[in-house]
């Protein structure tokens, strides 16, 4: 639960999965709270993710969605739009101040990685792994 009582989302993937495939149902558990009374909106007012979710489709959905995006884009991106030339589009817009705030999300998943039940995943079930991952995120909250 979040400060207003809110369901947090946690998607477990098995370890071979990019993290990217499930962006759309992480998009679809999002609920951001309003500042006043009211139903949580579904639709974040923006994005930062990193290189790993720079990607066309990506790119699409979260326009589609009316989702600001902050993502740096990789290597071979840059690289196949300019040997493209003209038709290679321009790049995506990309604020590096903005990036900067990412790094509450690798404080955060650092400070899960100091359990090492989270860490080394001893859990066989991925219900019990789970579980223990919203514990663990329960202690941290309480522990601010």
């Amino acid at each position: 639960m979040d400060g207003r009582g809110l369901p947090l989302a946690i998607i477990l993937t098995p370890g071979n999965v990019n993290d990217c495939t499930v962006l759309p149902d992480v998009l679809a558990r999002i609920h951001v709270p309003r500042p006043a009374a009211g139903r949580p909106r579904c639709t974040p007012d923006r994005i930062i993710a990193d290189k790993a979710y720079s990607s066309a489709a990506i790119r699409r959905l979260l326009r589609r969605r009316g989702i600001a995006a902050t993502i740096p884009e990789r290597a071979d991106q840059k690289a196949g739009r300019a040997r493209r030339g003209s038709r290679g589009g321009r790049p995506p817009r990309f604020d590096p101040l903005l990036y900067k705030r990412r790094n509450v999300v690798e404080r955060c998943i650092g400070k899960l990685k100091q359990w090492r039940g989270i860490a080394t995943r001893y859990d066989k079930l991925a219900r019990h792994y789970q579980a223990a991952i919203t514990l663990v995120t329960a202690l941290l909250w309480i522990n601010q």
